[in-house]
């Protein structure tokens, strides 16, 4: 039986040109990666129409009729954010959870200056949703997306830095940028822009890197820790920001020091207890760390590093009543495709998804790759027994004709 692992379509990038380098830089990906990715900042005039992303009318569709809670909306103004009670309400009979979009209150919110942020839209609205599936999958990063909807002469947030690198894609009005070098590159997650504070405040006063007003189909990308500071001019403004949440070295050692724990733990020594008395750790600490580098160089970091990366990202979405004529109506002749974003690893004989894992007999393992190439098949060519049992577990969807 092979024990190797094999990296499965939806888990890097796609063959042929992306949505990175037809709709958001103009670049080859090898020469984004090459020159832009996490080094410096970019501008791009006139990258792409994304009126089939999101629009104004799409804004108004998801505040006043899709029953959203938080926190899939922040209000802010003047770099504070505002109270989720000052724009939330119950929905009445039959939807009495009071933590529910208030659309008057938004109205009125927005009327005196907020800005309206409509939080992770690739859980809520499918066009974003799809596009942010296939920049990640590109990428081989998680990806969110966030829309920011300012009042005309308003911002929504002082000058600040993510902890996360961003596109953004101006979809209507325009909007003016300021971007600055970092004064601490590279954040990590827990170390925000508050952090600096003072910082920050100082090179928000220098002379730019970027000084530009965003236009509708304008790409701005920031890496994170690059500084920026946005108003909206004489209109309504809506951007979306897609975040990238970058995986680091740092979090690659996270990952290692936590498979080397897991190995000390089942050896008999370290769950000694200290010698009573001890005055000092230094002798202790000596065993421990002798015994913590052979456990970091033993340890085999890649399953935990999977099942994490498995743990920041969705699966394409599923239909249950489709799935359901599927397996109802199957027969040889029926279109099976593997489901998109399940960042699927065949190693040895089992198959991990982000919906789970699988075992499978080594007779298995033939048709098992071949439906696993992101193609059409038949369940005929595949084995039926196989494709119904895939089916169920929600690897395999239906295909269209």
């Amino acid at each position: 039986m092979s024990t190797s692992s094999t990296e499965l379509p939806g888990a890097g990038a796609t063959a042929g040109p992306g949505v990175l380098e037809t709709r958001l830089t103009n670049l080859s990906r090898e020469a984004f990666a090459r020159d832009i990715w996490a080094r410096t900042a970019l501008l791009t005039h006139r990258a792409s129409d994304f009126s089939d992303l999101f629009s104004a009318e799409d804004v108004d569709e998801l505040i006043s009729r899709r029953g959203l809670r938080t926190p899939f909306l922040r209000v802010a103004k003047e770099g504070a954010t505002l109270p989720d009670s000052s724009f939330t309400s119950s929905g009445g009979v039959g939807a009495t959870i009071s933590d529910q979009l208030d659309d008057t209150a938004l109205w009125r919110a927005f009327a005196d200056g907020s800005t309206l942020v409509l939080q992770a839209l690739q859980r809520t609205w499918q066009p974003v949703a799809d596009f942010s599936a296939r920049l990640s999958t590109e990428l081989g990063h998680p990806v969110q997306a966030n829309a920011y909807v300012t009042p005309p002469q308003n911002h929504g947030f002082d000058d600040h830095y993510d902890v996360h690198d961003v596109f953004v894609l101006q979809i209507e009005g325009t909007k003016l940028w300021l971007v600055h070098e970092p004064v601490h590159s590279d954040p990590l997650p827990d170390q925000p822009w508050t952090d600096h504070r003072s910082a920050v405040a100082r090179a928000a006063k220098s002379t730019p890197y970027i000084d530009t007003v965003l236009e509708p189909g304008d790409v701005l990308y920031l890496p994170r820790g690059w500084l920026h500071g946005a108003q909206a001019q004489g209109e309504v403004s809506i951007h979306l920001t897609l975040g990238i949440h970058s995986w680091t070295r740092y979090a690659l050692a996270e990952q290692l020091a936590r498979s080397a724990l897991a190995v000390l733990r089942e050896d008999p020594q370290m769950r000694q207890t200290l010698p009573l008395g001890v005055d000092g750790p230094a002798g202790e600490i000596d065993i421990v760390r002798e015994r913590l580098v052979a456990a970091v160089t033993e340890a085999d970091s890649a399953p935990l590093f999977h099942r994490t990366r498995r743990g920041h990202g969705r699966p394409a979405p599923l239909g249950p009543l489709a799935q359901f004529r599927a397996v109802d109506g199957l027969g040889p002749d029926s279109r099976v495709r593997l489901r998109e974003a399940l960042e699927a690893r065949l190693e040895g004989a089992r198959l991990t998804t982000r919906v789970g894992w699988l075992d499978f007999p080594e007779t298995d393992l033939p048709s098992l790759t071949c439906v696993l190439d992101g193609e059409v098949h038949t369940a005929g060519d595949l084995g039926v027994r196989l494709v119904e049992r895939l089916l169920r577990a929600g690897v395999l969807v239906p295909a269209e004709r």
